[in-house]
């Protein structure tokens, strides 16, 4: 099969540009990075017959993903330079269809992320989530974490560093110093696995560990459903935006800053969601090994 790797901010998707179709061991195969071709993910192209093209986002542990912000980018950018899409076009994922516009004069793309929710059943969650007190089990016993749950087409459990017990610390003193000090020091990723398939969220979720730096910037980490630890997610620096707005921490035009660089996102008093960031092509690939069916 021919693929084409790019990725967004360090999170990388293998797009099926021709071969035979995906499946989720199919998946799995080609996102080992030591035995396959390695990546966050694999974007195949789907006939759709409500938008200009059609998508189904697999996660490198063969399940499916509603939306991905960074996977539509990077779709987008396929669609654009390997098929001719214009500028403008729409996007169907099971999440619904999701707008994507390039910039003519470099690889900023755009893109409608929709309405966010809070709502359970669209989350979706068993309860409502706001600053609210959830608990997973701890190295001395149980941790109770301080979360809120959004929703942007897919599941997302944010975590603000200001709203956690000090005692996570190593040092109180850590929550003055830079964002690198803070989240770092925090137990994200076992929080994160933890909080994936915490029985609150019936389809897992994504989680994200945040800090405000400023009305109009936010730091965060990722811990990705299906994936783990990523660089960057671009539907987590929306929920996280969201969240920021909704709870008074943010404006609405914020720049998110994680790992693997910055994204722009707006969110406006409707919640409805746009996330523009920049998409790197690395290779195309053409296989040579078999893949499980």
């Amino acid at each position: 099969m021919r693929l084409i790797r790019s990725h967004g901010l360090g999170n990388d998707y293998l797009v099926l540009d021709s071969g035979e179709p995906m499946s989720p061991a199919r998946a799995q195969a080609l996102c080992d990075r030591h035995e396959g071709v390695g990546g966050d993910g694999v974007l195949e192209p789907i006939p759709s017959a409500v938008a200009d093209f059609g998508l189904r986002i697999w996660n490198p542990d063969g399940s499916l993903a509603e939306k991905s912000g960074n996977g539509l980018r990077i779709f987008a950018h396929w669609a654009r330079h390997h098929r001719a899409a214009p500028l403008e076009f729409g996007v169907e994922v099971a999440a619904g269809i999701a707008r994507c516009a390039l910039d003519a004069d470099s690889d900023l793309i755009t893109v409608d992320m929709g309405v966010a929710t809070r709502a359970p059943a669209l989350v979706p969650c068993g309860a409502p989530l706001d600053r609210s007190p959830l608990v997973i089990p701890g190295p001395r016993g149980p941790d109770r974490l301080v979360v809120s749950a959004v929703g942007v087409g897919n599941p997302h459990c944010v975590l603000f560093a200001e709203d956690q017990d000090p005692a996570f610390l190593d040092d109180e003193n850590t929550l003055l110093e830079g964002q690198d000090a803070l989240l770092d020091r925090l137990p994200w990723r076992r929080w994160g696995a933890a909080l994936e398939r915490h029985p609150m969220f019936p389809q897992r979720t994504n989680v994200q560990l945040a800090r405000v730096l400023a009305p109009d910037r936010l730091a965060l980490r990722v811990w990705e459903r299906g994936a783990g630890e990523t660089r960057a997610s671009g539907s987590s620096a929306c929920a996280v935006a969201v969240a920021a707005f909704m709870q008074g921490r943010a404006s609405g035009a914020v720049r998110v800053e994680m790992p693997g660089g910055v994204l722009d996102v707006w969110v406006s008093p409707a919640l409805a969601v746009r996330q523009r960031g920049p998409v790197v092509e690395i290779a195309t690939v053409e296989t040579r090994r078999s893949w499980p069916s």
